[in-house]
């Protein structure tokens, strides 16, 4: 039996949090049913949290299902043996209404002695940010572990942190290790290793409609945590119809890609290829057959299909390994 080739995608995984909103309804159409929804996981094999694809030959069918039964012809040859038939990223579209927990997230060696998991490399791509919205991410000089302590006891620990005006389009590389916050008023796109491990040190002395506070794992984030300054800021070109590059590390490679008419794509890499919709609307053309997506869809293209056309006018993220 072989694989069905067609374009991926999936019913998303919503996520009630204390800090969401409701943009992923009125900006993306998602089928949230609260106020205070913070997550869409678009694509996902976390455990407990695996994503089930949405229409076609495979409707109904978990991802890693699929993903065991046609490992090579979904991940290509060099991810599968990599990774076995473990789907290795995660991508979500996250709605701060409020701003989000001071965290971090371990390495690849920490995450997988503590959590027997990939540790949390990130990026993440500006879809919309209210006026004066901001993020947290690092810090502002070199710092120690005795420092961040002291500041985290006095709750003066922004005093020693980089926040940074964002408005729509920036993107942000985030290490492992990167202190960090989405602020309040921004929605967006977010592209990492499949991991959900977070150390939350700060929450803002917040509690929920319970009268409780949120767990913190300060003992957890002291190793974890990079006391140096980092540059997670990417700027990158906006040709259209090409992919112009924004973020090439050991995990992903994410490119721009302006859609303004049709272009043909013969993939130069053999691993899956997957494309976020940030603006606008496009179709995938394949093997004579026809797909159409909108803002906020995520497309997984598995490694099998290599030639294909996109057609449309449209913003996207273009995501591979």
């Amino acid at each position: 039996m072989s694989l069905q080739i067609y374009p991926l995608v999936f019913e998303p995984i919503l996520k009630e949090r204390i800090w969401g909103g409701t943009k992923l309804k009125t900006v993306f159409n998602k089928p949230i049913q609260s106020d205070s929804t913070g997550e869409s996981w678009e694509l996902s094999t976390v455990p407990g949290d695996i994503s089930r694809i949405a229409e076609g030959e495979y409707q109904g069918k978990l991802l890693s299902d699929l993903i065991s039964q046609f490992p090579e012809e979904i991940l290509g040859e060099a991810v599968h043996k990599k990774f076995g038939t473990e789907f290795p990223l995660l991508f979500k579209f996250i709605d701060a209404k409020e701003d989000l927990s001071i965290q971090v997230h371990p390495n690849d060696e920490l995450a997988k002695k503590r959590h027997n998991s990939f540790g949390k490399t990130e990026m993440w791509y500006v879809m919309q940010a209210d006026e004066n919205a901001r993020i947290v991410v690092g810090f502002k000089e070199k710092s120690s572990r005795e420092e961040y302590l002291k500041n985290l006891e006095d709750k003066t620990l922004l005093s020693i942190l980089q926040e940074i005006p964002v408005k729509k389009g920036d993107v942000f590389f985030l290490e492992t290790g990167t202190i960090h916050a989405i602020g309040a008023g921004i929605v967006i796109a977010e592209i990492q290793q499949t991991s959900d491990i977070t150390y939350r040190v700060y929450d803002w002395d917040r509690v929920d409609a319970e009268g409780k506070s949120r767990e913190l794992h300060i003992d957890l984030a002291l190793d974890a945590i990079n006391y140096n300054t980092t540059d997670t800021e990417r700027t990158y070109t906006k040709e259209k119809n090409k992919s112009n590059p924004v973020v090439t590390c050991p995990y992903f490679i994410t490119n721009y890609f302006p859609l303004d008419g049709e272009v043909e794509i013969k993939k130069q890499h053999e691993s899956f290829t997957v494309y976020m919709c940030m603006e606008g609307n496009f179709t995938i053309k394949y093997n004579g057959m026809e797909w159409n997506y909108k803002k906020g869809n995520t497309v997984l293209l598995p490694a099998a299909m290599r030639e294909y056309s996109l057609e449309g006018e449209a913003v996207l993220l273009e995501i591979y390994i």
